[in-house]
Formats: structure tokens, sequence, C-alpha cells
């Protein structure tokens, strides 16, 4: 069974930046569709980014010009470069499949805290 492990969160200042990694043990994973999402305090899982096969990129307006979302397939590992944070960008991130796909179990997340 496939076991998503995020990591690289951390309380930062507005403005500065986060580099997200998601890694995955068990087999049967591929970083071929993937796609990170956003839990926020009180709030349901959104979706922020997700990458397609052909390596095209989606991303929600919010975050669209700050974030970007890249693999590296011979490492099997995701990543979600995040700039000019902001507060509404709090949360915990995860990563997984994008939504028209079957999910992989869901891992823990990385909090990231954007303090003003």
């Amino acid at each position: 069974q496939v076991q998503l492990v995020e990591s690289g969160g951390g309380l930062v200042q507005t403005g500065r930046s986060l580099r997200l990694s998601c890694a995955a043990s068990g087999s049967g994973f591929t970083v071929d569709r993937m796609a990170w999402y956003r839990q926020a305090p009180g709030k349901q899982r959104v979706l922020v980014a997700l990458i397609g096969i052909d390596g095209s990129t989606s991303y929600d307006r919010s975050v669209k010009g700050r974030f970007t979302i890249s693999r590296d397939t011979a490492k099997g590992e995701i990543y979600l470069e995040m700039n000019n944070l902001k507060p509404d960008d709090t949360g915990v991130y995860y990563c997984n499949t994008p939504p028209t796909l079957p999910r992989y179990p869901w891992g823990q997340g990385t909090q990231v805290t954007v303090s003003s």
C-alpha cells in the first residue's frame, strides 16, 4: 500500500518562501499525475495545484503566479515551491492524485503557517 509523506512546512512571515516535498513508500506509486491540496483550519481540503502526465500544470487562482508544482520522476517526488506567502496560505498541505483519479491513502500532511 502506498504511504504518502509530506515535508517542508513551517512557520514563516508574510512574503517569505517555502518548498514542500512529497515522497511515497510502497509499490504502485507514480508521479505522473499528482496534486497538492490545502486544508485551512475549520475548512475543507481544497485543490491548490496539479501536474499532468505531460507536465502541464494548473493552479487555484489564489496561488497562481506564486506557487509552482514540479516533480522529479527519477526520485519519485513531487514539490511545491511557494513564494510570496500570505496568511491565507496557512493550512496543512497534502499531496495526492488529482480529484478525477483514484486516491492514495492521505498522508499526515505538512503544516504551513504564515504570520502577518
